[in-house]
Parts: structure tokens; sequence; C-alpha cells
């Protein structure tokens, strides 16, 4: 490179300063900073999303069932092996296709499902009491 003169007796090459660069990696880490919790953060509200829609389509399933026949259905996999729903769903945060099956006050059956997780959701409730 050659030198350019910028006032008499003194030049500067091409380049950044140090100074410069150190700015530039400041603003780098202060918005990776704040980019990495909201990321967290997005990910567990889809996860909490997917969990209210899944309780509510399987409760909707146990209820169309014991409308149509009478009864609860003896566990979850029988309502999608009678077609209410495709297939039982994976619980977003156990990664498993178990649920708590709570039985009715009376009888036998499935009455109500809950997620296994005993983590706690950001509304301050566990997950398994959702």
């Amino acid at each position: 490179m050659t030198a350019r003169f910028i006032k008499a007796g003194s030049f500067r090459e091409g380049g950044f300063t140090l100074i410069e660069l150190m700015v530039v990696i400041t603003i780098i880490g202060i918005l990776a900073g704040i980019a990495v919790p909201m990321y967290r953060n997005s990910v567990i509200r889809a996860k909490e999303a997917t969990l209210k829609e899944d309780l509510f389509l399987m409760r909707e399933s146990i209820d169309k069932y014991y409308a149509d026949r009478g009864e609860y259905p003896p566990a979850l996999q029988e309502i999608a092996s009678k077609k209410y729903i495709r297939t039982v769903p994976i619980d977003p945060f156990t990664g498993l296709d178990k649920w708590g099956e709570v039985p009715p006050d009376e009888g036998a059956g499935v009455f109500d499902v809950r997620s296994l997780s005993a983590a706690v959701g950001s509304n301050g409730i566990p997950y398994n009491e959702w």
C-alpha cells in the first residue's frame, strides 16, 4: 500500500484502528447479549403454545369419545385407534408420547390429560397442572 499524507510530516496507512475494532466488537457483543435471551424465551413460548394446543385437542377428543360411547376411553391410545385424533401428540417438554392420564371421579378411563413435565411455565404454574 502506498502511504497517504494527511498533514505535513504525518501519514496514515489504510485499515482500522484498534479503538474502531473494539467499538465494533463491543456493539456486536451487546446485540448478541440481547438476542440470545430473546431467542430462548421465544422457544419456550412456542413449546408452551404447542402444549396448550395438544392438551386442548386431546381433551376435546376425550369429550367426543365420551359423547359417542357413553364412557371414557380406557387409554389415550384408544382415542387414536378409534380415529378421534390421528396420533397421540408428543409432549413438547418431555419429548415423549406419554401423558399423565387423570381418571374420572367415578368409574374408569381417561377423564383428563396432563403433561408429565415437572418444569414451571412462564405463568408460574407447573406444566403438569395445565
